[in-house]
């Protein structure tokens, strides 16, 4: 397994550096849209601390991306008026992480509806901004 790239995409993220969507943040963790979202909604959830994936990240880290996975679902059946939710995580190229800070996807699902291929299109950015505030209001009223 390589080291951490503190230059990867969610790290210039994390520091500020490249433009988001954020819909959550607290102490230890933070909640984008997915720029190539999979379903309406599409989350990814990574800690502010510098880990590869599950395994190098710190236990007490990973609870904190774990209850904000929970709390990002919740809001997302809220928001979405899903049936349920799909999580996913990626370990290494070869369990097919492509972006080398752990995150988890969050997909807000709807019965009989299949999810985008991965790697798709870019999402509309104004599309991600509606998608992106609907999970906040719920999140505020929470």
């Amino acid at each position: 397994m390589s080291s951490y790239d503190k230059d990867n995409v969610f790290a210039k993220i994390l520091r500020g550096e490249l433009p988001c969507h954020k819909v959550y943040e607290d102490e230890h963790t933070i909640a984008i849209m997915d720029l190539m979202p999979r379903t309406d909604g599409h989350t990814l959830v990574m800690p502010k601390a510098a880990s590869r994936n599950l395994l190098d990240i710190d236990l007490e880290q990973l609870g904190h991306v774990m209850a904000t996975v929970q709390k990002i679902a919740h809001a997302q059946l809220k928001a979405f008026n899903a049936d349920g939710i799909t999580v996913q995580q990626f370990n290494e190229g070869a369990g097919g992480q492509v972006i080398f800070h752990t995150h988890v996807h969050v997909l807000p699902r709807h019965e009989g509806i299949k999810m985008r291929p991965p790697g798709g299109e870019m999402a509309d950015q104004n599309e991600l901004a509606s998608h992106a505030a609907k999970l906040v209001a719920v999140l505020e009223n929470a």
